[in-house]
């Protein structure tokens, strides 16, 4: 076997033990009921603008949380230790580590398509990290494999996973070679996805980017608009307001959003793609 595939093999393995070691607690009464609920779950992943950065400035978070990202008992995240717990901003507090996070598009969707009635209880299953290009999130690697294990935990008790909400490609933006195979590399990255999470019309609701670390942002954002699978939408983001570093956006752009991301839920459920 070639070295270096050995050693992607450990690592994928290492991810994998150290994830699922965390579900050995047992759960108390409380956290049972939750668990044991039937649940419409969405998988939130991509880098920071999904993971979140409203209202953080300097390094901290103002801790300001619009109502329409209100917590909500029937609105639940699944904890970096694998448990359901009430959902709250920051929801990747414990996810993107090393970085402040702050109001993210999660909590505002959430609420919106609570308010539709379109499902009942929800589970947000955030794996946003801050600063990855597309390339990290490909099957065999570390990223690709916590969404895995994440999203598939997360059905474990009860629920079925109705999205994954997909924000990302703001670091691809930086050379002409990754702009340009964006396109091949979030489709294949989404049939690996359906495929290991035996969900083969899952919904992909994509968010073409606002902003860029590179000059290449319309490349990546003509690969996403043009994006052409079945069951996969895409919500635009250009043209909301942006933090001082006109690369995250504000509080109120994330909750702005939000919404459209939920409308764009709802419209799929009224009119779903072939399968």
């Amino acid at each position: 076997m070639n070295i270096s595939l050995l050693l992607q093999l450990v690592s994928v393995l290492l991810v994998a033990n150290t994830v699922l070691s965390k579900r050995s607690q047992p759960l108390n009464p409380t956290e049972l009921a939750v668990a044991d609920a039937v649940k419409d779950i969405f998988v939130l992943a991509g880098q920071s603008n999904m993971a979140g950065r409203g209202g953080v400035e300097g390094g901290k978070w103002d801790g300001k949380v619009p109502p329409e990202c209100r917590s909500d008992p029937c609105i639940l995240r699944l904890s970096a230790e694998l448990k359901w717990e009430e959902a709250h901003e920051p929801l990747h507090a414990d996810i993107d580590k090393g970085k402040k996070c702050g109001v993210g598009p999660g909590m505002a969707f959430a609420n919106e398509i609570r308010a539709n009635g379109s499902v009942g209880l929800v589970g947000l299953v955030p794996c946003a990290v801050g600063g990855t290009r597309i390339g990290e999130w490909a099957k065999g690697t570390k990223l690709y494999t916590e969404m895995v294990i994440r999203a598939s935990e997360s059905m474990r008790e009860g629920g079925t996973i109705r999205a994954m909400l997909w924000y990302q490609g703001e670091s691809d933006t930086v050379i002409k070679e990754d702009a340009e195979e964006y396109q091949g590399k979030m489709e294949k990255l989404i049939m690996d996805l359906r495929s290991d999470l035996g969900l083969p019309s899952l919904l992909v609701i994509q968010v073409a980017l606002a902003s860029g670390e590179g000059k290449y942002i319309e490349t990546v954002r003509k690969a996403q608009l043009q994006l052409d699978l079945p069951n996969v939408k895409c919500v635009d983001a250009k043209g909301l307001a942006l933090e001082a570093d006109k690369l995250h956006l504000t509080t109120n752009s994330q909750v702005i959003l939000g919404l459209k991301l939920a409308q764009a839920f709802v419209a799929s459920q009224l009119s779903p793609s072939p399968q």
